[in-house]
């Protein structure tokens, strides 16, 4: 399956289906002008996607664009509920993907600090370091492998490191995930110290010319500062022997999850700097405005969407396919 037959499958949630069984049983209602109650409907449907706080600012625009008359079709309704979602992505001027063609998998946005694995090492200064973050449940070390993947294919050489110590059974699941994609893993020693083994794959990478280390964290006990102190330590170690790493910080979060995952999101971002949000677990699911309602909250922008368990189930978030695929029958 492809990317985009992938990212339709998972995200054709039935939204606007759902808007059209609430608000347009009638085809000349927008024409007459939604009343409250069907505002109220719009409203619920979009709560129930996980739209969090975007929900009332899109129903008020809504309520605005139809007492103008300016929504008088279906097709003109659905078309400007896209534009909005869409552009609720950057409405704050950030980017919120990276240029893929120029970058590479794992190529940094402008303005955020990333930097691409081949403009890295163009400096000479060592491989590019990827870290990333996100409690236990979340996916995240499928993520990591996911991201391997995409390298691999893109011909740039990985380095995996277990970074996750403290987790029983979390440097072997890398290690197989390693075997399967052909890789090296630097782990450490159960309940050692997680920035040596960054340290150590940093090591590895720069001498023998690796193009990439990612870096696999804990993700236990995320409301206690112990976690966040191994974290921030990881990030000077690294950055101590690799000049401006990590160059990226992704942060994997649960898009069924609502608040947990914003609460989550604020924590990491506020002990570590992030550069983006990889959102899972949007296979099947009708929730999809929580994509909107994370990068909102936490203000950082959406790189990529896990839309399955395979390794090519990792897609590039493009916020105008985004919206279309939410808004398809």
């Amino acid at each position: 399956m492809g990317l985009a037959a992938a990212a339709g499958s998972a995200l054709g949630m039935g939204l606007w289906k759902r808007i059209k069984q609430v608000a347009l049983t009638d085809v000349t209602v927008l024409v007459k002008g939604i009343d409250h109650d069907m505002l109220e409907d719009v409203e619920r449907v979009l709560i129930e996607a996980d739209f969090g706080p975007a929900t009332f600012e899109l129903v008020e625009h809504l309520e605005e664009k139809i007492r103008r008359g300016e929504l008088k079709t279906e097709e003109a309704f659905r078309s400007w509920l896209v534009d909005e979602i869409a552009g609720m992505f950057t409405a704050d001027g950030a980017e919120t993907q990276r240029d893929t063609e120029d970058q590479g998998a794992s190529g940094g946005t402008k303005g955020h600090g990333g930097m691409g694995a081949e403009g890295h090492r163009g400096t000479g200064a060592g491989p590019t370091v990827i870290v990333v973050l996100g409690v236990n449940g979340v996916g995240k070390t499928t993520q990591v492998a996911k991201l391997a993947h995409r390298l691999v294919r893109e011909g740039k050489s990985v380095i995996l490191a277990a970074a996750d110590t403290f987790r029983a059974g979390a440097a072997e699941q890398l290690s197989i995930w390693g075997e399967r994609l052909g890789l090296s893993v630097v782990t450490g020693t159960p309940r050692g110290d997680p920035a040596a083994v960054a340290f150590d794959a940093v090591e590895a990478a720069t001498a023998r010319g690796t193009d990439v280390v990612i870096v696999d964290t804990a993700g236990r006990l995320h409301t206690e500062s112990d976690l966040m102190t191994e974290l921030q330590k990881i990030v000077r170690v690294i950055g101590r022997r690799c000049q401006g790493a990590p160059h990226e910080s992704f942060l994997v979060l649960d898009g069924t999850v609502g608040q947990n995952a914003i609460q989550q999101g604020k924590l990491f971002s506020s002990a570590v700097p992030i550069t983006g949000l990889i959102v899972t677990k949007l296979d099947g699911t009708a929730r999809g405005g929580a994509v909107v309602s994370l990068q909102r909250e936490i203000g950082v922008p959406v790189r990529y969407l896990g839309v399955g368990e395979a390794l090519d189930d990792l897609i590039d978030f493009e916020p105008r396919r985004f919206a279309e695929r939410l808004l398809d029958d």
